[in-house]
């Protein structure tokens, strides 16, 4: 490892939190074996390009990171893991500038594929079947002194029919409790202030164990030095009563739910293989409400699945309109190799994909407006950000409104009771 002191390498994450949290256990890895951290497209002698299958022209955004690395040092060592990496490392391998490609099973072992850092004509590809990837490796974000992204579930048994993430990550698994609360001291006894918990499936976890994600949010309720824990999103099905009751009891648990609905319409929900119709996720939605009144509560929303027909999307539309929600990540479908989705006929045009998309973010527009007025008087625990915007400081209360205030050195990272006053021109809410 000596040939390694002292080398450098930079970073980059395309898509989920899942994928911030991975990157950022393999650049302490990589800290661990002597390798300084530098920001991305400033010549490192080593890149690591953390890809995602879900984000449209996932190739297209490779190459681009790909061409600015090589740029910047024409002899930086390029890696590329992630799901993209899993999914086409054949189609990967061939980019130009490209040295390395990791699947699943291999990324958490890139210091040791590391030893020969020689630019390669032709990529190395190290990439097992999916079903050799079994283990679970836990990782946190770390670098953002506001909050961590705490990994706590990876993998998915759903297969649902639009969807390659069991392709790319395998089937569902977890660690125990107790192995997921030494990751959880871990982070208290940094500067963190709130931790996101994210996986594929999180509501899953502990499945293999016979431990449940309910048994989990328990324990984790009882750390101390985490002063906030948000469930990042958390399937409808799974998404108990226990649950709701206990994080509406919580000190620690915020109420803020994030639930994939991906249709409204119940024919579009059994074509995609979803384990629930809409009656379900309605009555999930009424009773946070009605425990949690002020509770947040997003929605993912896919648009353009084949056969979906006008009459579908309308239908999916005015019955978002009818649920107590604060907003949604709309997605427009795009074809996935090795899906089910593909071999169904009726297939939705581009323009028309986007037309419905366009319409559902600005649904969405108005979903989140209306319920930041809501909001308006409340008194709430901000958690203000680092960043200075102009003279600003944002930050985001407990059920994620985010919020905008003068900005002042001694607020960052700091939680403060705030009054949500008015909403400015931007859409942030002003506190006092």
């Amino acid at each position: 490892m000596s040939t390694q002191q002292y080398k450098t390498v930079s970073y980059y994450t395309l898509g989920c939190k899942l994928n911030f949290a991975e990157t950022s256990t393999i650049a302490r890895q990589m800290t661990d074996a002597g390798f300084a951290k530098i920001p991305f497209g400033e010549g490192s002698d080593v890149t690591v390009i953390n890809t995602c299958s879900v984000t449209e022209n996932a190739d297209k955004k490779c190459r681009q990171l790909v061409k600015k690395a090589v740029k910047a040092n024409p002899n930086s060592f390029v890696t590329i893991i992630g799901c993209f990496a899993q999914l086409k490392p054949q189609q990967i391998a061939e980019i130009k500038g490209v040295d390395m490609v990791l699947g699943a099973n291999e990324k958490f072992n890139i210091v040791e594929h590391l030893a020969d850092l020689d630019k390669k004509e032709i990529a190395k590809i190290e990439n097992e079947h999916i079903k050799e990837t079994k283990s679970f490796v836990p990782s946190y974000s770390f670098g953002d002194r506001t909050r961590s992204f705490l990994k706590v579930q990876d993998g998915c048994d759903y297969f649902c029919s639009f969807c390659t993430i069991p392709l790319a990550r395998g089937r569902s698994r977890s660690a125990t409790i107790a192995e997921t609360l030494k990751q959880a001291q871990d982070v208290a006894k940094t500067d963190v202030k709130e931790v996101v918990l994210t996986g594929v499936n999180i509501g899953d976890f502990g499945a293999g164990n016979n431990e449940s994600f309910f048994e989990l949010i328990q324990e984790l309720d009882k750390v101390e030095g985490i002063e906030r824990f948000r469930i990042s999103s958390i399937e409808p099905n799974l998404l108990s009563d226990d649950i709701i009751a206990f994080v509406a009891n919580s000190k620690r648990f915020v109420p803020h739910f994030h639930i994939p609905l991906q249709s409204g319409n119940n024919e579009m929900l059994k074509e995609m293989r979803r384990r629930y119709d809409r009656e379900l996720y309605a009555n999930r939605v009424a009773h946070i409400k009605k425990v949690m009144p002020n509770a947040c509560i997003g929605v993912d929303v896919i648009t353009g699945f084949p056969g979906e027909t006008d009459a579908h999307f309308v239908d999916s539309m005015e019955f978002i309109k009818s649920l107590d929600v604060s907003y949604l990540h709309a997605f427009t479908y795009s074809e996935r190799a090795n899906t089910t989705a593909l071999r169904k006929d009726e297939i939705i045009p581009v323009n028309i994909r986007r037309e419905r998309s366009r319409q559902l973010q600005q649904l969405s527009h108005k979903l989140r407006r209306a319920f930041y007025e809501s909001q308006l008087g409340n008194e709430f625990s901000v958690l203000f950000e680092d960043e200075d915007h102009d003279g600003f400081i944002h930050g985001f209360t407990e059920n994620y409104v985010k919020v905008i205030h003068p900005f002042d050195e001694t607020l960052p990272n700091t939680l403060q009771k705030a009054k949500l006053e008015s909403i400015d021109s931007e859409g942030f809410v002003r506190v006092t």
